[in-house]
């Protein structure tokens, strides 16, 4: 019984971590523009992502364009945008597997041990992705708070963390939370 428990916690945390990773890698709230000066009046915030970068005006007005040429992005960008790519179809093939462990699973008093191999399969794969996606969402950050406390970033150009890499973060554990359930086994 809890055998079962736990395969359907993995599941659940597989699916949310599956459905979070796409979130993060759609959302365009990588980079957020950081209001530092001392003026409180804000009149347009900046989002930067892996597809695209987009303008508030006054929380009303959303201006989203997505980047003119892959060749024309920094390296690291088109990298990020590999591996969430790669992540994603992981993370979807993994949970696929994990449903499959999950409904062919069988223990009987003949064969204690009659787990299914595709839940050791679904189980690696799983904390896979959630390397995968942990890789772009801390290297970003990572670049964020170093650009932020570096004096010879202008003001302007300084950027805070966005709620995509919050998502990919969250993700990335409960992708490994659920791997690490399934390789338990």
């Amino acid at each position: 019984m809890a055998c079962c428990v736990l395969q359907i916690t993995g599941l659940i945390f597989g699916g949310v971590g599956m459905v979070g990773t796409l979130a993060a890698t759609i959302m365009p709230q990588w980079r957020v523009s950081a209001h530092i000066d001392s003026n409180i009046v804000v009149f347009e915030t900046t989002w930067e992502g892996l597809w695209m970068d987009c303008i508030s005006h006054l929380g009303i007005r959303l201006q989203c364009k997505f980047y003119d040429s892959v060749l024309a992005l920094p390296q690291p960008l088109e990298t990020f945008r590999a591996l969430m790519c790669i992540a994603v179809i992981l993370s979807i093939i993994s949970f696929l597997m994990a449903i499959v462990g999950v409904k062919y699973t069988h223990r009987t008093k003949e064969d204690p041990q009659g787990i299914s191999v595709f839940i050791l399969a679904a189980g690696v794969a799983f904390l896979l992705t959630g390397i995968l996606v942990l890789i772009p969402v801390s290297w970003t950050a990572g670049s964020i708070i170093h650009d932020f406390y570096d004096p010879k970033v202008p003001t302007p150009l300084k950027r805070e963390l966005g709620a995509a890499l919050y998502v990919g973060w969250v993700s990335a554990a409960l992708l490994i939370a659920a791997g690490a359930m399934y390789c338990s086994f």
